[in-house]
């Protein structure tokens, strides 16, 4: 069995739900409630997410944070439809991105942690086994029982987003700065970016966050980053660093557009029945000026049935007792 160990899969994919964690925390309270009561009002609520948290820890809170990969109202007029699909190419919604936020009450700090899609788990109450990012086909309660039984952390609030409203939130703030030194590519995304920095609108993010089969242009030679979700992880938290600092950025600058940007998210979310986001968004605003610490998880290559997949590494032990509200917090990862 070959090991190789993440060097930091975390933060984002909103990656995909980024997107919502994004557009809140660069929101400051006054706007969020001047520009958005009626707005929140119209967020859905799900009943089977809110029957399986857990109940209130003393001392923290964690929020799970989904992007769904759901291609329900995708446009066929879109740019991106060919790479996309929709709910005929690609039917049911699994979860393309996950992650856990970590708020400690007395002192405000945050901390995030993601979790692999491809990353081999129990379901549920155990009963079956798969691949972490199919538990969310079989319900949230589901995905919610999942995190909280395989990797022994208490969910209370839960928080997703889907592949259409990332991009809204995008625009919504006028685009996101990416940097890369060489030209860059995914042919199964339709990403292309020369080298530099360029501002990419909501479909070209997303195609940078999705990427699977990230090459970049050394030489004239293409090469392919062959780490799949590892070095997808590592691009997306280089995204959501700028996606954060880029909506505090321009929502200070231009309060107005905290509406439109507010006005994408809820439009796109799904929460449980007792998250109340104006108060989310107070806690996630440290996170927008990079004032949050990042951890990723030890795992290893394996292979079940032919199909590759990764499992969790006993090093991540110390990474989950934190998060579990166990232990104390390990060093960041980045």
């Amino acid at each position: 069995m070959t090991r190789a160990k993440t060097k930091k899969i975390n933060d984002l994919r909103l990656l995909t739900a980024l997107g919502l964690f994004l557009i809140v925390s660069g929101l400051g309270a006054t706007q969020i409630v001047s520009a958005t009561n009626a707005q929140l009002a119209g967020v859905v609520r799900d009943a089977s997410a809110t029957s399986a948290l857990s109940a209130s820890s003393a001392g923290f809170e964690n929020y799970l944070l989904v992007g769904s990969d759901s291609r329900e109202g995708v446009d066929p007029n879109d740019p991106d439809f060919a790479t996309m699909g929709s709910g005929d190419d690609v039917s049911g919604r699994r979860s393309d991105t996950l992650m856990v936020f970590h708020y400690d009450i007395a002192t405000g700090a945050g901390a995030l942690l993601s979790f692999p899609r491809d990353l081999w788990v129990k379901l549920g109450n155990g009963q079956n086994s798969g691949r972490i990012n199919t538990a969310y086909q079989q319900g949230t309660g589901v995905l919610i029982r999942t995190m909280q039984n395989e990797f022994n952390i208490p969910i209370h609030h839960y928080l997703e987003i889907n592949f259409q409203g990332f991009k809204g939130l995008v625009d919504a703030i006028g685009g996101v700065r990416i940097c890369t030194q060489y030209p860059s590519r995914d042919k199964h995304t339709g990403f292309y970016m020369p080298a530099g920095c360029h501002n990419l609108n909501g479909v070209r993010s997303l195609a940078f966050a999705r990427s699977r089969f990230f090459e970049t242009n050394v030489d004239g030679i293409w090469n392919i980053d062959g780490s799949s979700d590892i070095g997808r992880g590592r691009r997306q938290r280089q995204f959501i660093a700028s996606m954060l600092n880029t909506a505090l950025t321009r929502i200070t600058s231009n309060p107005l557009t905290a509406a439109d940007a507010f006005a994408g998210a809820t439009q796109a979310l799904i929460t449980d029945a007792n998250l109340d986001l104006t108060e989310f968004a107070k806690k996630m605003r440290p996170a927008a000026k990079g004032d949050i610490s990042r951890y990723s998880l030890a795992v290893y290559s394996d292979s079940v049935n032919g199909n590759s997949v990764l499992r969790l590494d006993k090093d991540s032990a110390a990474v989950l007792a934190f998060f579990g509200g166990i232990g104390p917090a390990p060093a960041p990862a980045d």
